[in-house]
């Protein structure tokens, strides 16, 4: 099991950004995709954005255009710079490898004036 730590998370008033960063304890990080998810209390788990080993990314409707999500092999690291956060944004993300395979703690987003 690889283990992965998240951190970046806090509170920001709406309209503000943010920068989630989450490190892998792999050395075989570069195969791998990685994604980030949110999760509220009593909601699912929604997929926010994936990257995979080429570095193409996917995100969730929801995003548009908003977040974007990178990555540093070198570093065991992958990113995901939030623009223009919303009330509606609040939740804890966790990142992911795999993606979906493993998941880390959590960090939380609050966005609140």
């Amino acid at each position: 099991q690889v283990h992965l730590v998240e951190s970046g998370g806090g509170l920001v008033q709406p309209g503000g950004s943010l920068r989630l960063s989450c490190v892998a304890s792999t050395t075989r990080f570069s195969v791998y995709g990685m994604g980030w998810y949110r999760q509220g209390t009593g909601k699912r788990r929604d997929m926010v954005a994936v990257i995979d080993t080429t570095g193409r990314t996917y995100y969730g409707d929801f995003v548009k255009g908003r977040f974007t999500i990178s990555r540093d092999n070198a570093e065991r690291s992958v990113y995901l710079q939030m623009n223009n956060l919303k009330p509606s944004d609040t939740d804890v993300y966790y990142c992911s490898l795999g993606p979906e395979v493993d998941w880390g703690p959590g960090t939380q987003v609050t966005v609140s004036s």
